[in-house]
This record gives C-alpha cells, structure tokens and sequence, in this order.
C-alpha cells in the first residue's frame, strides 16, 4: 500500500508539474553567460539607481558651484492706498503736529524694504515743511517701486570652497558606488547562471540514472517471468526507479525557478524560457589549475583596485573636509552687497512727491564672538568623526585582505575538488561495470548492483556540484581582488 500511495503521489506532482509547463510554453532564448552580463548590466534596476545617483551629485556639484558667484534678486511692490489728508498750517506756517497723521502712514510704509530709505527721507523732511496759508490736500493713491540687489560673499571661512570640494567627492563617490553595484550585479548573474546550469545537469544526471534503472527494470521482470528472480527483486527496482522520476521533477522545477530569477536579474520576462549553455563551454574550467597555484600569495592581493577601497578613502575625505565645514561657522564673513532702489507715487499739492530711484554699495563684516564653547565643542565632534573614519578604513581594508585570502582559498579547493569529485565518477562507473558482471553473472545480489547505480548518481551529481562551486568560486575571487 506504501509503494502504491508513494507511486500515485509522484503521478500527481508530474501531472501538475506537466500542466504548468504547458502553460509557459514558449520557444526558450539560449543565453551565455556573457551574454547575461551584457543585459544584466544594462537592464538591472538596482544598477539603474546607481546611475541616477550620479546625475543627482552632479546636479549639486554645479549648485554649489553657483556660491562662488554673485546672487541677483529683484524685489518690486506694486499697492493702492486711499487714504487722503486735508490739511491747514498754522500761524506760523509749520503742520500741526508735525504733519502726525502722515508720519503715521509713513512709518507702516518704512516696513517694506523697498520704501524704507525714500520714506525716512521724507518723514525728516515732512516734520518742518514750509505750506502755503490756505488747506492743502495730501493722498497716497497708486504707489509702485522696486529694487536690484548684488550680493558677493567675499570672505565665509572656507566655507564654499569645503562645500565644493565635498560635492566633488559626492560625484566621485556615485561613480565608484556604479562600479560596486556592477560588481555585485554581475555576481549575481554568475549565481543566477550557475543554479540554471545546476539544475540543468542535475536533471540530466537524474534522467542517466532514470536510464539505467530502465534497462535494470527490464532485465529484472524478464527474470521474474522466467522464474529466475523474485518479484521482490522488481519492487526494489520499481522503488529506484520512483526516486528517480521524483528527481527529475525536482530538477525540472528547480530548473523553472533559477530561469525565473535569472531572468528577473538581466531584466526578461520572468515567463521566458532561457536555455543557459553546457559547463564544458566555460574557459575558466580549463585553467582552473592556474588559478588554484597563483591564489596562493597574498602578495597579488591588490585591494586598491575595490570599488570599496575607493568608497572608504572618499567617506575618510569627506570628514576630514568637515572639520572645515564645521569650523567655517564659527570664522568672521565679508559679504559685499550693493542695491538700486526706484519709487514713484504719493501726491502733495497735485504733484507727486517720488519718482526717482537712489544705489546703495556696502560692504557687511560677521565675526563670531562668544558662543558658550560651542564652536570648539563642534570642531572637536568632527575631529572625532574623521577618526571613527579612519579606523573604519584601516578596519575594512584588513577585513577586504582576509575576504580576498578567503576566496582564494575556496577557489583552490574548489578546483581540487573538481579533480576528486571526476575522480569519484570514473571509479563509481567502473564499479558499476563490474558490479554489472558479477551480478548477470549470479555472484552479486541485486541490492549491491542498486547501490553501485546510486553510487554513480551521487558521483555525478557531486560532479555537477563541485564545477558550480568552482564557477562560483572563481566569480567571487575575480569581486575579492578588485578585478570584477
């Protein structure tokens, strides 16, 4: 009843397996690996992102370079007042009061930049203006004005010039962090190739083994038929045969699911059939050898060549201009500023009073005097930044060393294994050939000529692991070293 369940279960994993295929049926795209690199790098949206980050610090590398020219702004008012004031001098011809009640609209008018220098002018000249005996009408009616200001920092304590060259590292480190998501990306296309290729020949090996227990099943039921075997014998064979179909489907849909996410890295359709080429096709395999003697001395560990070194000496950079940033604000500013000014409204007597502009040329000195401490205390918080900085640096660059020893290492063990593990083949075939004899010949048990057909399963699976490992490997120590 076991093998009957176990044998219906399996039927219906395939049928729903089988159903799904049908569904995505479509002509598969053969791809190499280079060929995945290429789209990779320019489909993948990670990447994508990196390279808008360059135009960004760009953008605010030219922003910041705008502070080292003079700023111009334009200011105009434009109002309607209806205020009008009658008024009659007295004995002696001077405005009672000083003319109070025009002072009064005229300190509101003061307010606004614009009319600030007309207005006092005319508020001195208002307080003994000389009027004729009879009354006499002032009105404001339609005012309108406006100024051009100039402002030119002359002197900011090193301010702009820490602030632009730091956006100039900003630029210099998006380009670099380009350089790292590339790196990264094309390891994770290697990975995503390499588990197609997994699955792939795993699948392959699966259906050999499917193979071999097909002839095996053969032979065993015509035994059987002729008395020579038990049906027990059958059974043993029918179980084998079982776990292979249930490999096979398990490599088809682990096969299914490294093209999905191989094809969601190079930027596909994740329904689109990718067909990934044979690993006696990649070069490297062929000079795994020389790889496997020259990772050996450290001395060829240049990891200056890391887009991650580069990241940290720029982040080193960045906080030692900071101290200089920092201690701008607490230096004296020399800004030279100058203005033009027009006015043109109010009516005295049926003539309007302005219509004339006035320039204006400074220069504005700012020098901090006393803060509590908190311009020293500040200086000393980056200073103590740029540090943390460079012990993060010293720290990472030991830690990128022993990664690219480490790589090494595994790369070299992976290519030893690749030896053995071709080794193991050979030998589990051989064995299998023998076993084969013995058993046709009646001195070898059936279970012992089963064991001989896993051992070769297991054999060439490990061989189809140990050559994804090695292409792994390989890929990681080409990141480790700076040469990917």
């Amino acid at each position: 009843m076991k093998i009957t369940h176990y044998i219906f279960s399996l039927a219906v994993v395939a049928f729903a397996f089988g159903n799904g295929q049908v569904a995505h049926s479509q002509v598969a795209q053969k791809l190499t690996l280079e060929q995945c690199r290429e789209q990779a790098l320019q489909h993948n949206k990670t990447l994508s992102t990196a390279k808008l980050q360059i135009k960004k610090q760009e953008a605010d590398l030219k922003a910041m370079k705008t502070n080292f020219l003079p700023n111009f702004n334009l200011m105009a008012t434009d109002f309607y007042n209806t205020s009008k004031v009658n008024l009659k001098p007295d004995l002696n011809g001077i405005l009672p009061g000083g003319m109070a009640g025009l002072n009064s609209l005229l300190a509101q008018l003061a307010a606004s930049p614009v009319y600030a220098p007309l207005i006092t002018g005319l508020q001195s000249y208002a307080q003994n203006i000389q009027m004729p005996d009879d009354f006499f009408e002032f009105k404001v009616g339609n005012v309108f004005g406006g100024s051009i200001m100039l402002t030119e920092p002359l002197y900011m304590g090193g301010k702009i010039t820490a602030g632009y060259k730091m956006n100039q590292l900003g630029v210099q480190m998006a380009n670099t962090n380009v350089r790292l998501k590339e790196s990264d990306v094309l390891l994770q296309t290697d990975q995503a190739y390499v588990l197609c290729i997994r699955a792939k020949e795993l699948g392959e090996v699966a259906r050999s083994y499917r193979t071999l227990l097909l002839e095996l099943q053969k032979n065993v039921e015509a035994a059987v038929r002729h008395g020579m075997k038990t049906r027990n014998d059958a059974l043993k064979v029918q179980v084998k045969l079982n776990e292979a179909e249930l490999n096979i489907v398990k490599a088809d849909n682990a096969s299914r699911l490294a093209q999905m996410n191989l094809a969601q890295i190079i930027g596909l359709p994740l329904t689109q059939q990718i067909d990934v080429t044979d690993l006696s096709e990649f070069s490297e395999l062929s000079n795994s050898s020389d790889y496997s003697k020259n990772t050996g001395n450290s001395a060829l560990f240049d990891i200056t060549r890391r887009p991650e070194y580069s990241l940290l000496s720029d982040k080193t950079d960045m906080a030692r201009l900071q101290i200089k940033l920092t201690r701008s604000d607490f230096l004296p500013n020399v800004l030279l500023f100058g203005s033009y000014s027009y006015l043109h409204g109010m009516k005295l007597l049926g003539k309007t009073l302005f219509k004339n502009g006035s320039a204006t040329v400074g220069v504005m000195l700012k020098v901090p005097i006393f803060h509590f401490g908190e311009g020293p205390q500040k200086i000393r918080s980056a200073k103590a930044a740029y540090q943390i900085a460079l012990l993060e640096q010293e720290d990472l660059n030991e830690k990128m060393q022993l990664e690219a020893l480490q790589a090494s290492n595994n790369l070299r063990e992976a290519a030893l294994e690749i030896d053995l593990t071709q080794k193991s083949v050979e030998q589990a075939a051989e064995n299998m050939r023998m076993s084969k004899q013995q058993y046709e010949v009646g001195t070898e048990p059936l279970s012992d000529y089963l064991e001989s057909h896993a051992n070769w399963q297991q054999a060439s699976a490990s061989a189809v692991e140990a050559r994804c490992a090695y292409l792994l490997a390989y890929s990681k120590y080409l990141k480790a070293i700076g040469e990917r």
